[in-house]
């Protein structure tokens, strides 16, 4: 996933509001968002080369996603994969805050990544680099790419307007929030951030939906997480946008306890 926006209790009648794309190679292998049958039931996409996920929620309510930080120049180990950490919290009992700790304190077992977990009561953002570093946000609206939280990359200042807009309404449309994060125009060069990609790359991953033919973006979702029930919505593309199928899943959210 290489685009996220946040809403954290920015609304009266959804606490937390996700709009987000999925960026990966084409030839990786995936399956559509589902309910696992292994463990307790997590709402998500799986990645069936690792076998993590990008972005899952529970019953309850609880979210977790996870986006790569992009810099050729890190380590990346092997063995563990950032995938893992959506489910890990979505299986555990433990507040967002007390989960994001832990995952940072074992940040290093990890290629780079940013973590947002959200546990109903809290939201926590957790960043493996330069340092680890863990925090939890207040209520606000956040935007999250391939770098820190709310950096200014190109595709976070082109969306980030309209999804407040979108907030405004009483009912925020799960549709009009899909098609936020559906824009294809390539950034200025000067707008460019230098990720130590090359400047072709960094023009390619630049608009808010990457559109190519071995990499680009693999699903757009939309999750609204009200005070009794919880909307879940995925559109799914394959090489050049060509759409490949969408689910959608709404539910009575379950007290957590």
């Amino acid at each position: 996933m290489c685009l996220a926006l946040i809403a954290w209790r920015a609304h009266p009648r959804h606490p937390l509001v996700v709009v987000a794309n999925r960026d990966e190679f084409h030839a990786r292998p995936a399956l559509p968002m589902h309910w696992w049958d292994d463990g307790a039931p997590i709402l998500a996409g799986r990645d069936l080369e690792a076998g993590g996920t990008w972005l899952g929620l529970d019953r309850r309510g609880r979210l977790a996603l996870v986006t790569n930080y992009r810099d050729p120049s890190l380590p990346k180990p092997e063995g563990r994969t950032r995938g893992e950490l959506v489910p890990a919290f979505l299986r555990s009992p433990a507040a967002a805050a007390d989960q994001a700790r832990g995952f940072s304190a074992r940040a290093a077992q990890y290629a780079g990544f940013s973590l947002l977990l959200a546990d109903g009561r809290e939201l926590a953002y957790v960043v493996s680099q330069p340092a680890a570093e863990t925090r939890v946000l207040a209520p606000g609206i956040y935007g999250l790419s391939n770098r820190r939280l709310d950096d200014p990359w190109p595709k976070l200042i082109a969306t980030r307007a309209a999804f407040e807009r979108e907030l405004a309404a009483a009912e925020p449309d799960a549709s009009r929030l899909a098609a936020i994060v559906s824009d294809r125009r390539i950034a200025p060069d000067s707008a460019l951030p230098d990720t130590g990609v090359g400047l072709a790359l960094e023009r390619t991953l630049s608009p808010p939906f990457v559109s190519g033919e071995r990499y680009g973006t693999r699903c757009s979702s939309v999750v609204l997480i009200g005070h009794g029930h919880i909307l879940f919505a995925e559109r799914r593309y394959g090489p050049t946008a060509a759409p490949q199928g969408e689910s959608f899943v709404k539910l009575p959210r379950m007290r957590a306890g």
